[in-house]
């Protein structure tokens, strides 16, 4: 029985399909997503390739996180997550930068810029100590184009 089939469900991972899974915590869906063997802890190495995915993106915007994904993507689901989520966010923050440059010219975008900053340099930061303890992290408001 799945928490979407019952409401009392107790709290717990539940799959959501054949490769993720979903935490119910006893009142409604959370935002948790993990892949199905999240379960199993990741090598240092897969560790060391998922940390330096991120900390390059702060030096190389995508190049360095798209290179070391295409490489390594195959040989882990750890490595594969962390590249898809770098790069997704990667993808997402040039959009933002995009749009916040257009808007630069009624002004909101002088607002924008410093907020970008900030969120490019921290975000992949606490991903990259995410990565490092063996988390599964999914950056927040990312949109979710690689899958």
């Amino acid at each position: 029985m799945s928490a979407s089939q019952d409401p009392n469900a107790p709290p717990g991972w539940y799959p959501v399909d054949a490769v993720s899974q979903r935490y119910w915590d006893g009142r409604a869906w959370t935002d948790h997503v993990a892949p199905l063997d999240a379960g199993t802890e990741p090598s240092n190495d897969e560790r060391t390739i998922a940390v330096l995915i991120h900390v390059l993106s702060l030096f190389s915007s995508f190049l360095a996180p798209l290179i070391i994904w295409l490489v390594k993507r195959d040989q882990s689901r750890f490595i594969d997550h962390h590249g898809k989520e770098a790069l997704n966010f990667q993808i997402t923050m040039f959009i933002a930068w995009s749009t916040a440059l257009v808007l630069v010219f009624v002004l909101i975008g002088l607002l924008l810029l410093p907020i970008l900053f900030v969120i490019q340099i921290v975000v992949p930061i606490v991903a990259a100590v995410a990565a490092n303890k063996g988390m599964w992290y999914r950056y927040p408001l990312t949109l979710r184009l690689l899958r």
